[in-house]
């Protein structure tokens, strides 16, 4: 399986979203925070174009990933990637290559709690800094 990163542009917003929903269902169902308008619009009002990344995979759109800079910290968001390709070494790589990218910068990002993703966070370095019943936070601190 052959994976790249493109820009995105306003237009993925919408299918990005879709993924967001489909992605996140069962851990926010679990926590009883689904909400099926909700999980599309937390997306779609803090969605920007010029911080998105598209995965894609043999040619089709299938993930993105956000990185947005705070003062000296990069935020890791909206990283979603289509669940029939988790599991493959995609993540790990495309997360990889984002920290490759930035090297020296402090990275931040939150998980839900439970979310199989954390662990994939841990693998590359992240530390729980904090946590609610909801997210936990987590830091990479600067190489």
């Amino acid at each position: 399986m052959e994976w790249t990163l493109r820009p995105s542009a306003p237009a993925d917003a919408t299918w990005i979203a879709e993924l967001r929903a489909v992605v996140l269902r069962d851990d926010l169902t679990r926590l009883g925070r689904y909400d099926e308008v909700r999980v599309r619009r937390r997306f779609l009002d803090s969605f920007v174009a010029e911080a998105t990344r598209v995965i894609v995979v043999d040619g089709a759109d299938a993930g993105s990933i956000a990185v947005r800079s705070d003062d000296d910290v990069q935020w890791i968001e909206h990283f979603y990637l289509d669940p029939a390709l988790q599991g493959r070494g995609i993540g790990g790589a495309v997360l990889e290559r984002v920290l490759s990218d930035a090297r020296g910068q402090t990275f931040r990002l939150n998980v839900l709690q439970g979310s199989p993703a954390l662990q994939l966070y841990l693998r590359a370095g992240f530390v729980l800094d904090s946590e609610d019943p909801v997210d936990m936070f987590l830091t990479r601190p600067a190489r």
